[in-house]
C-alpha cells in the first residue's frame, strides 16, 4: 500500500501564491507519474498538472503559466506552486501517484490518492 499526505492548503488572496506538497510512503518500488487534481462541488475532478519520473510536464490550460508542478523522485515527493492565484482556483486539491509495490515476489501497479487539501482564494 501507498499513502499519500498532503499539505500547503489554506486561505489566501487573489494574486497570492501558494506551495502544496504530497509525500507518498509505504511498500513503494517505483513511482512513475504524480499529479495534482482539483474538484469542487458538484463537478468532475479535474487534473492540474501531472509530472513523470523523468521530469516532463502536463498542465490544465487554466493553469499554465501561473502554476509549477515539481516533484523529488529520492523523496518521493510532489510539488505544486500556485502564483497569481484566482476565486476560480478554489476548490479542494487531491494528489495522486501511480505507483509500483512490490510484496511478497510480486509487483504491483495501482492509482493512489491523498485525502485532499482545501485552497480558498478569497479577498
Amino acid at each position: 500500500q501507498v499513502q499519500l499526505v498532503e499539505s500547503g492548503g489554506g486561505l489566501v488572496q487573489p494574486g497570492g501564491s501558494l506551495r502544496l506538497s504530497c509525500a507518498a510512503s509505504g511498500s513503494i518500488f517505483s513511482i512513475n507519474a504524480m499529479g495534482w487534481y482539483r474538484q469542487t462541488p458538484g463537478k468532475q475532478r479535474e487534473l492540474v498538472a501531472a509530472i513523470t519520473s523523468g521530469g516532463s510536464t502536463n498542465y490544465a490550460d487554466s493553469v499554465k503559466g501561473r502554476f509549477t508542478i515539481s516533484r523529488d523522485n529520492a523523496e518521493n515527493t510532489v510539488f505544486l506552486q500556485m502564483n497569481s492565484l484566482k476565486p476560480e482556483d478554489t476548490a479542494v486539491y487531491y494528489c495522486n501517484a501511480d505507483a509500483i509495490t512490490y510484496y511478497s515476489g510480486v509487483y504491483y501497479s495501482s492509482d493512489y490518492w491523498g485525502q485532499g487539501t482545501q485552497v480558498t482564494v478569497s479577498s
